[in-house]
């Protein structure tokens, strides 16, 4: 046995001895390690730096009080060091060498390891109860035969090699056990709801804020959070939903290490919260992938050393979903976020929500999904659908007062009051009679009373209403509003003149120095981003919008005025009111918020039921548009080998939405005729075949769900791409641009037929044949532009879509987005949602044509393509864009400056970014920097990850024969 006298004492400690206020632990990886006050430092390195060990508190660590015997290596000396005096007791007349003294107090003290084999000595005798040097020599000679050898060595391993050998596999079988129990059973890190302390600093500092609401706390803290059960929360707008969501997303990252998904609506949401949770991923070791447009790899690559968290549209996130399903790696997936659940109810995109959410719990049993809303109605059914707890409250930060206006008069909402509409005053406003006319609804009296000291947001129903209000707003405005920061409204004009290649909207032309602004989809989104930025910063203090500002992105208001109860020419829905007068009442800084509805006295009665009436029922639409969503989720299950019978596939349709409302929506017929329809149309498209009762898809099947393509476009798409296979010219991008066209933007083109001719006419004579073989010859084009009947015209389809290719190829070919614009006459927004939806259905055909060989030349060219049309500017410009939230302007001042390439950016000081790029704000510099580090990473992670595959020894490697010696 080793003698005690020297100072060691050696303990086998057991994982299930711990606690979790005790010692700090010694199996913190180094560089986190954190060197205790007062500790001396050993002769075998000095200790790590504080600032590299911040990641593990001692209070927040993982094996509570477990003493490490490997903290070091000094330890491992000191063994080599005990076992020379043993050796010296044993022979005191051979030579010795000169030892350094052990450092004192550096390790904690070492328990007798008892070391039992058949013939040891007694394990509680001393040395000097053995008093001769044989007993210490047959110890040591029994030491190193029950510890380790070395077989490779022809003489006994050195006692200090087993003792070594011993104590690093004791010290990694606790380790090991500590590890496993602790991600199984609570996996926690710390106090912040299982996270450490830095990572609540971190977000509340992000975040601008100093503690949580009290409804916050109670969310985290319920016990469907705790034991990661489905959960549905619901809270009034501007409640503080999203902050809970991106706990919970840093709880499975960091804790659990399990990839997550957030679901957002629309591409510049999902830009907007890439950008906003880079600087999270840079400082806690994730990384933040998009999923929007043309971007994100499908299926995302699978990183071993970290974890992703995948921001992405709903088209994307149900792509990356089967994706993830075929590779077998959705167990991969812990968490699934769903921002704005009630899209469930909407449409064919409500439909590809109901699909991603079914195939999650369908396939991954151990995924947890998290759904959020400010408008659910129906909760019942989507905790059925979920398998999912609720959670409800109707907190806000700042209370709501509604109100409506009858006439010249105000009425407060009352809607648990008999009378929903109470009197509460008169306005006091004293109108001309010129004023009279052109604002017949008060509003230039609604809006004065609150700004220019507080904000307001007017609704309007359509798009040119916006324009025409804050243009009317601003002529009875006083002239001093202009002198309101003016210098910051100067800057936000020449902003906009820099977007739009020295072109700025005559109407903001003419609002924004009265600190008015309007905001809708014709806007392109640089000049919404500057919008919002300026509203956000009090440079302006009115906008005037269209409704689907209230689900983009939040922009608080004190006073919130809907013009009309009408959408366009549909009344509104009470989902649709319950957003738009969210957004009345700023946390923070107002007390109250104030949301005015315009009313004629038509409408009085249709409005007592919006304002009153409880939410719409949030219905399923697999079965909308003839059914289409089911064909596709059938076709989908089929393909991804998740049902592969008639009765697995009803087996999966039990877990969805639809299957839960079934009573409701498949009357008259039952949902298994419904399903057998669908079937039979599968198999007449020829998407699907069945043999003996087993369901297959067919390569056009598998196409057609790999490359997210409606299935009413699918054999068109196939047909155009099969035909462009014969005579496709490459001298130009027309034809491409032809095939990547989006088929369902062809209903909103109306062709100018003396702009198509003019435009006809500038193109090369190889052009020009190119759209006579798609069947638009110029014969036809100068006829419809003279005015002339045409008997027999070509298809109008083939030629409204060939009117949106020429549009896309000015596009590629200027990359300016204001002269394009007016030479087609359309909206600057349409043409950006142009693009962006052209880019993104490049993708979907890309991989369309990978899973049909005979597409195969398309692969290489649609690639480039996509890449083109995700950004539509000069080419030594891209690399740039790709850093989320660089736009094409400030790209160009920072090519100018001299930052090149990302990597130029990820290593800029933000301070020097400011001082050299024009209106470049502190915080957006940061967010710049930090978007541009987690794109560099995410890349070389990808690099690393190639690496690591080409050298690794393949699994299935052959065996040599067992007859071969």
């Amino acid at each position: 046995m080793i003698p005690a006298r020297d100072g060691i004492r050696v303990r086998r400690v057991s994982s299930r001895k711990r606690s979790g206020d005790g010692l700090r632990s010694r199996l913190s990886p180094a560089r986190k390690r954190l060197a205790a006050p007062g500790r001396p430092r050993g002769p075998w390195g000095p200790s790590m730096s504080e600032a590299e060990a911040q990641f593990c508190s001692d209070s927040e660590d993982l094996f509570g009080d477990y003493d490490s015997l490997l903290e070091d290596s000094s330890v491992l000396a000191q063994l080599d060091h005990v076992e020379d005096q043993e050796r010296q007791r044993a022979d005191p007349s051979g030579p010795t060498a000169p030892e350094e003294g052990l450092p004192d107090g550096s390790h904690g003290t070492i328990k007798r390891c008892k070391l039992r084999e058949e013939g040891d000595v007694n394990p509680s005798r001393t040395p000097e109860e053995d008093g001769s040097r044989t007993a210490a020599r047959r110890r040591s000679e029994l030491l190193k035969k029950t510890m380790l050898s070395n077989a490779a060595a022809p003489a006994v391993a050195p006692r200090s090699a087993a003792l070594k050998q011993a104590l690093v596999t004791e010290e990694m079988g606790v380790a090991m056990r500590t590890m496993e129990s602790v991600s199984r059973q609570n996996p926690d890190l710390g106090p912040f709801f299982g996270l450490p302390t830095r990572v609540k600093d971190l977000v509340f500092r992000l975040r601008g804020i100093k503690s949580l609401y009290d409804w916050q706390e109670t969310c985290l803290s319920l016990d469907c959070v705790q034991q990661r059960r489905n959960l549905i929360y619901s809270l009034p707008t501007s409640g503080g939903k999203t902050l809970v969501a991106e706990i919970l997303l840093l709880r499975e990252l960091l804790c659990r290490q399990r990839d997550c998904l957030f679901i957002l609506p629309y591409i510049s949401l999902v830009q907007e919260k890439v950008q906003g949770l880079a600087g999270l991923g840079l400082e806690l070791d994730f990384l933040v992938e998009e999923y929007a447009g043309g971007k994100g790899r499908l299926p995302p690559v699978r990183h071993r050393s970290r974890r992703s968290l995948y921001v992405a549209t709903i088209e994307k996130a149900h792509s990356l979903v089967n994706a993830l399903v075929e590779a077998g790696r959705l167990e991969d997936l812990g968490l699934v976020v769903v921002d704005e659940l009630h899209m469930l109810g909407d449409g064919s995109r409500g439909a590809l929500v109901e699909m991603t959410l079914s195939k999650v719990q369908f396939a991954s049993e151990s995924t947890q999904i998290v759904g959020m809303s400010a408008t659910l109605g129906n909760i019942r059914d989507l905790q059925a659908f979920l398998k999912a707890e609720n959670y409800t409250s109707d907190f806000r930060p700042v209370e709501l007062k509604e109100f409506v206006k009858l006439g010249e008069s105000i009425y407060e909402v009352d809607a648990r009051a008999e009378e929903c509409f109470r009197f509460c005053r008169p306005l006091r406003f004293k109108y001309s009679s010129s004023m009279q006319r052109m604002d017949p609804d008060h509003i230039i009296a609604l809006v004065t009373e609150v700004v220019p000291t507080h904000s307001c947001l007017v609704f309007c129903p359509t798009k040119k209403n916006c324009e025409n209000v804050a243009a009317m707003i601003c002529k009875y405005l006083r002239e001093d509003f202009v002198q309101l920061r003016l210098e910051e409204k100067k800057v936000l004009l020449q902003e906009l003149k820099d977007t739009g290649h020295g072109s700025v909207c005559p109407v903001l032309q003419r609002t924004v120095p009265y600190g008015v602004a309007y905001h809708h989809s014709g806007l392109t989104s640089e000049e919404r981003r500057l919008v919002e930025e300026a509203y956000s910063r009090g440079v302006l203090c009115l906008l005037t919008c269209t409704s689907t500002l209230a689900a983009g992105v939040n922009l608080p208001a004190r006073r919130v005025i809907l013009r009309s109860p009408y959408v366009a020419t549909d009344f509104l829905k009470r989902s649709q009111y319950k957003q738009m007068v969210g957004r009345a009442g700023r946390a923070g800084i107002d007390a109250v918020g104030e949301s005015v509805l315009i009313l004629q006295d038509k409408d009085r009665t249709m409005a007592e039921s919006l304002v009153c009436a409880p939410m719409e029922e949030c219905l399923s639409h697999l079965l909308a548009d003839g059914g289409q969503g089911l064909l596709t989720l059938v076709l989908s299950i089929i393909g991804l080998k998740m049902a592969q019978s008639l009765e697995q596939v009803r087996r999966f349709l039990r877990g969805t939405l639809l299957f839960v409302q079934q009573e409701a929506l498949c009357s008259p017929s039952s949902l298994w005729e419904v399903v057998d329809q669908s079937l039979e149309k599968l198999k007449e498209k020829g998407l699907i075949t069945a043999s003996g009762g087993t369901l297959r898809v067919s390569d056009l099947g598998r196409a057609s769900f790999k490359g997210s393509v409606d299935l009413t476009h699918c054999e068109r798409l196939y047909r155009d791409l099969s035909c462009g296979l014969e005579g496709l010219l490459l001298n130009s991008y027309l034809h491409l641009l032809y095939l990547v066209t989006p088929y369902e933007l062809v209903a909103q083109s109306k062709p100018d037929w003396r702009i198509f001719l003019r435009q006809f006419s500038l193109l090369s004579g190889s052009e020009q044949k190119t759209l006579a073989a798609l069947g638009v010859p110029e014969s036809q084009v100068v006829r419809r532009a003279a005015g002339q009947t045409v008997k027999k015209g070509a298809d109008m389809e083939v030629v409204q879509r060939a009117y949106l290719t020429l549009v896309l190829l000015r596009l590629l070919k200027e990359t300016d987005l204001w002269s394009v614009a007016e030479k087609f006459q359309l909206s600057r927004g349409f043409l950006q949602t142009l693009l962006s939806s052209a880019s993104a259905f490049c993708s979907c055909v890309l991989n369309f044509t990978q899973e049909l060989e005979e597409l195969w030349p398309y692969r290489a060219l649609l690639a480039e393509l996509t890449r083109r049309l995700s950004y539509c500017v000069k080419s030594e410009l891209i690399p740039l864009m790709e850093v989320v939230g660089v736009t094409e302007s400030r790209a160009k001042q920072l090519f100018s400056a001299g930052y090149t390439t990302p990597s130029h950016l990820a290593n800029a000081d933000p301070a020097l970014l400011c001082r050299t790029i024009q209106n470049l704000y502190r915080k957006q510099a940061h967010q710049m920097v930090a978007s541009a580090k987690m794109l560099l990473k995410e890349r070389a992670a990808v690099l690393q990850e190639e690496v690591d595959h080409l050298l690794t020894t393949p699994t299935d490697l052959p065996s040599a024969p067992a007859d071969v010696t």
